[in-house]
């Protein structure tokens, strides 16, 4: 996450090298065209920059320069990864972004201290790794749902009804095509290896009994349940991740109009409006105690709780997000099994693509 400042000038300079305004007076006009007169005498105004040099635009240029040269050098020496530097998003990702630790909070976390938002952003990591898991698992298991109705079609076709419906026939079919790989095997290898296989097809089957799943109609549903069932529980999260994350501003906020607001008192009784603005650009207090009043004007509920109030709050949070990634587990767990069965499956329907992915 590379973070970089970036200063310029925003003079521009003649071609005799002098420094030009870097803003202008411009007077506001009514619909006549005409200036306009403000109580005090004076003629309403704004300011306008020079030069758009301090467009955002330029900002988005050159990040997406530093992103082209990343991948360059990480293609280069055959790294797989690859930076992407606009926002979960602007990507159309449906992945939550980590809370911004700072430097103190960092420095607790290495020397073992956990903090507030240090469990947050493990809990967010943690739950964004279920749900890829998840919905790769799902897309993998829908996939083989298709392949395994097309061959009960065929199937169907050959008066093999029975065995295409039924996926425990399957399994214990899986068996026989396992025993007759091992034909060449010696004595004691066939039966290791038969007790290893009847093991684990036992379990499937027992846990194929325990969810009712014996044709492919049940696993079909039981897939689409579970992956409604993991956006539910994600969608339960992801409102308790936003607040705590607004918790953790609130008090930065708090922290910053505290530090700052000295200087921002001296600032406010500057009557000449240069030097107001010059004491401004010496002394960046004044524009973090303007943000974080913004910040906390927008969040008038909170304004009279304490931090101690907002702490425990987000304590809570924390632990309502852990809760709900237990259910999240289980369903991946519930899948990861799936995709077991679908291996032995494949195996013992003939025709069908062999699955890449072992159990």
């Amino acid at each position: 996450n590379p973070h970089a400042h970036v200063m310029l000038t925003m003079r521009a300079m003649d071609e005799r090298g002098k420094w030009l305004p870097k803003s202008r007076k411009v007077y506001d006009l009514d619909e006549n065209g005409e200036r306009i007169k403000l109580p005090s005498g004076r003629w309403k105004s704004h300011k306008e920059d020079t030069v758009d040099w301090n467009d955002r635009k330029y900002c988005e240029i050159w990040r997406h320069e530093w992103e082209v040269i990343q991948n360059r050098y990480l293609e280069a020496n055959n790294r797989p990864e690859r930076v992407d530097l606009r926002s979960y998003a602007r990507q159309g990702l449906d992945i939550i972004p980590t809370v911004h630790e700072g430097a103190a909070v960092r420095q607790m976390e290495k020397r073992g201290i956990q903090t507030n938002i240090g469990n947050l952003n493990r809990e967010i990591k943690a739950a964004n790794s279920l749900m890829q898991s998840i919905r790769q698992l799902i897309k993998n298991l829908k996939g083989w749902i298709t392949e395994l109705s097309e061959k009960r079609k065929e199937l169907l076709a050959e008066k093999a009804a029975e065995e295409a419906v039924f996926l425990p026939n399957l399994l214990m079919k899986y068996m026989e095509v396992r025993k007759a790989e091992r034909s060449n095997w010696t004595r004691a290898g066939q039966s290791r290896g038969t007790s290893q296989d009847l093991k684990a097809v036992s379990e499937a089957l027992s846990y194929l009994q325990r969810k009712g799943l014996s044709t492919v109609e049940d696993l079909e549903n039981f897939i689409e349940t579970s992956g409604k069932s993991a956006a539910d529980y994600r969608k339960q999260m992801k409102p308790k991740e936003t607040r705590s994350n607004v918790i953790d501003a609130i008090l930065a906020a708090r922290t910053d109009c505290k530090e700052c607001k000295p200087v921002y008192e001296k600032y406010q009784k500057i009557f000449f409006k240069k030097t107001k603005e010059k004491f401004k650009l010496e002394h960046p207090e004044v524009a973090r105690f303007e943000k974080a009043s913004a910040y906390l004007a927008k969040h008038p509920d909170d304004k009279d709780s304490t931090k101690k109030e907002l702490l425990q709050e987000q304590a809570k949070l924390v632990g309502e997000i852990a809760d709900l990634k237990v259910p999240l587990t289980e369903v991946q767990e519930d899948l990861k099994k799936l995709r077991d069965i679908r291996y032995w499956v494949r195996k013992a329907t003939p025709g069908t693509e062999e699955s890449k992915e072992p159990p």
